[in-house]
This record gives C-alpha cells, structure tokens and sequence, in this order.
C-alpha cells in the first residue's frame, strides 16, 4: 500500500484526485493540506504538519505557484517521495530540487500537466522537432492564472529545446515594434501566453515549412478529469526512482 498525502485536497484538481486515491485498492489517503480546511478530518494547514502527523510516501502537490517549490522541498527533507502537478517552477528551482531529491534518495516526478493526452502531445512534439526546424507555442489558460508561461508550456519549450534550436524566424532584436509582440523565448522557442475566460489549460504548438503547416493541440475543459489517471500512473511510480523526471511523459517512456 503507497500511502499518500495531497497538498491542495480541497482545490478543483486536488479533490478529484483524492477520491481517485480513495477508489484504489493499492493506494490510501493518509492526510491532505488545505489552510481553510485544517482540522477536519485529516486535512491539516501546512505540509510540515501533514507529514509530520501522518507518515506518507508520496506527496501530492496541486497547489499554488506561490507555494509548491516550499512543499516539494519540505517532503524532499523528510524523505517523501512528490509528484507535483503545480507549476511556477523555474529551471533552477528544478535544479535544487534534483540535487536535494538525489541526496535523500526519493524521486520526483514534475509533471506541469498530468493529462496522458498532455504528454502525448509532448512525446509527439519532441519526435516531430526532429526533422521540423520552425516552431512556436501557444499557451491558453484561464484568466486568474497568475504564472505565465505556463508550466505546460514551459516545459514544451523546454522539451524541443532539447532536441534543437527552432530556426527560420527574423531575431525578435530586428522587429520593428514592441517586442513584447513577439511572445517570450523559452529555451529559444517563442511562447505567446493567452489568458481568457473559460480557458484551463491549453496549449498549442505549430511548425512550419514552406508551404505547409503541423499543429498540434492539446485542449482542456473545466473538468479536473483529465488530470486524474495520469496522477495514478505518477504516484506508483515515483516510489520506484531516485532524483527528478522531468514531464509525464519521460515518466511514460522510460
């Protein structure tokens, strides 16, 4: 039995994955953090307080961008194993958390987005840079998010940073205009960052050649359903590594 605890258990995607937890025979929900629900039940105000009072080997943190990097370094130092779901993490924030993950000898898995189909369009993406030398991304979310990019889109960038430079483009410093215009550079892919009413998150990442184009798409609702199975997947099989996994998908095929 992986005993679990989920930071953010009253929130839209911490609640639903809770009850998931619940319908498990292989999973139990030990404690939850919600600062306006602490002290019913086993919900408790802090992360410290949770771990501290109920034993856990995996934290789930669907949070805030403000408070996540503090969660997941808060298990880390008590030897539990995260899977974080929250964005707002930097690439030196994913730096320390590595090197501290190592140290302690737990795993973290940083997923930004826990949809399968997420990581899927991830996965296609990095395969389609291959032999794509042009792209960029666009990052739809709801109009209170308070990251931008954000960290699905982030971590895309970041992906087919990995596999080369997107090129093609006219250097943003020759535009003639507000350069803001331009979007952001993201591990030099230029993200633009959409905040609409009605958006959860969304993102969207073109290629182009002469003549043609490749878009892919992943879209989101307002339901926290996607976010569930992919969450599931993450918390068996943290407990099985050391150091930090990078995306949902990385964790889908290694």
């Amino acid at each position: 039995m992986i005993r679990v605890c989920v930071a953010g258990v009253t929130g839209w995607a911490g609640k639903a994955v809770a009850e998931a937890i619940g319908a498990t025979s292989d999973l139990e929900l030990v404690a939850g953090v919600s600062r306006s629900a602490a002290g019913t039940g086993r919900v408790f105000a802090t992360v410290a307080e949770a771990l501290d009072a109920a034993p856990a080997d995996v934290l789930v943190d669907f949070t805030s961008a403000e408070t996540v990097k503090a969660n997941v370094l808060t298990a880390i130092a008590r030897g539990v194993h995260v899977v974080n779901g929250s964005s707002g993490l930097t690439g030196d924030d994913y730096a320390e958390i590595e090197t501290l993950a190592t140290r302690q000898h737990v795993g973290v898995v940083a997923m930004a987005n826990a949809s399968i189909m997420a990581a899927l369009l991830q996965r296609f993406a990095a395969l389609a840079a291959e032999l794509l030398p042009s792209w960029e991304i666009i990052d739809y979310a709801s109009a209170e998010k308070i990251d931008a990019p954000s960290g699905t889109s982030r971590q895309l960038a970041e992906r087919l940073g990995s596999v080369r430079q997107p090129a093609g483009s006219r250097p943003v410093d020759e535009i003639i205009g507000p350069r803001e215009a331009r979007g952001t550079s993201v591990a030099g892919s230029q993200v633009h960052s959409l905040r609409l009413p009605s958006y959860s998150v969304s993102t969207e990442v073109i290629f182009g050649l002469p003549g043609e184009r490749l878009i892919m798409r992943h879209e989101a609702g307002e339901s926290a359903a996607p976010y569930v199975a992919g969450t599931l997947v993450a918390i068996r099989s943290v407990v099985k590594h050391v150091g930090l996994i990078r995306g949902l998908d990385a964790l889908l095929y290694t």
